[in-house]
């Protein structure tokens, strides 16, 4: 089962209140949530991101907004609706591939998944934010999901990286302003989930120092792709280099530390973030506004 990060009293509309937990309880947690976020990793199925699409995103986060629900349970919809789905086709496939041909097979997987994706994108949402409405519908939708992850839903999603890597930088004295920061990161942390392709489509083609990656190459980059702690790693630094640029090198080495994730690796997701913020990376907006790969030297 996945771990609420503790983070003290969390308000709906005041966030998370930082520096009100013990230094052990975060070290525990921390190791708790890297080792599941390595798990997951490992055995990510080939069709994980597939129902991330900027779409569906920004339709549970318009859902979430609507219903005044708090900021966990938007991204936690995401990452079960991904999770259900894919699960979801794996078993549809699996029942009608060996006695139908393959077109038609797909054919009317696709339809019966098209037929009832709203269904069960609202009761993701309902999932997720803990809530119960006694729709018969919504309550039998709710009970497919449930089954279908057998009742694990309470996983972690990258903003509780985000919030618990924030503490860890306030107690290894890593001087930043904790609520402006939290506030931007959630913000940046939108921005990849509903641009998503595009971000990590700049930071492959940094990575591979190629504009055209093998097919090959996309399909090894989905580990990088649904890393939670690179993802919380790169908003989180740039999310100190726009809002308090002076602190940002320590902010990098102190996430080094942290994670062991390398300043090149979060130096070039910055930047694709930084980039996306932009619109674009013309010399004048880079004269303008230095981007983070202005500040660390390649490394050899």
């Amino acid at each position: 089962m996945g771990t609420e990060v503790p983070l003290g009293a969390r308000g709906r509309d005041s966030g998370p209140v930082f520096c009100g937990v013990a230094p052990e309880i975060i070290e525990d947690t921390l190791i708790h949530l890297a080792t599941e976020n390595e798990q997951y990793v490992s055995e990510l199925p080939e069709q994980a991101g597939c129902f991330k699409e900027t779409r569906i995103v920004e339709f549970i986060f318009l859902l979430a907004e609507k219903w005044h629900l708090d900021l966990p349970t938007r991204y936690q919809a995401v990452e079960l609706l991904e999770r259900f789905m894919i699960k979801q086709v794996e078993q549809m496939w699996d029942g009608r591939g060996s006695t139908q041909g393959q077109r038609s097979s797909w054919s009317s997987v696709r339809d019966q998944i098209t037929n009832t994706f709203v269904l069960r994108l609202v009761s993701c949402v309902q999932l997720a934010s803990k809530l119960s409405l006694h729709y018969s519908e919504l309550l039998e939708s709710e009970l497919a999901v449930l089954n279908t992850l057998q009742f694990h839903i309470n996983v972690s999603t990258p903003l509780a990286y985000v919030e618990l890597l924030l503490e860890v930088l306030g107690y290894n004295g890593c001087l930043l302003p904790a609520k402006p920061l939290h506030q931007l990161c959630v913000q940046l942390l939108d921005l990849c989930y509903l641009t998503r392709e595009t971000i990590y489509d700049t930071v492959l083609k940094i990575a591979l120092e190629n504009s055209t990656p093998s097919k090959v190459q996309i399909a090894r980059f989905l580990t990088v792709k649904e890393d939670f702690m690179l993802l919380a790693v790169g908003v989180i630094s740039t999310g100190v280099f726009i809002l308090s640029p002076g602190h940002w090198e320590q902010a990098v080495e102190h996430l080094n530390c942290i994670t062991g994730i390398t300043p090149q690796s979060i130096l070039e997701f910055s930047y694709a973030v930084v980039r996306r913020v932009l619109g674009s990376t013309t010399p004048e907006q880079q004269r303008a506004t230095r981007s983070p790969q202005d500040r660390i030297p390649p490394q050899k």
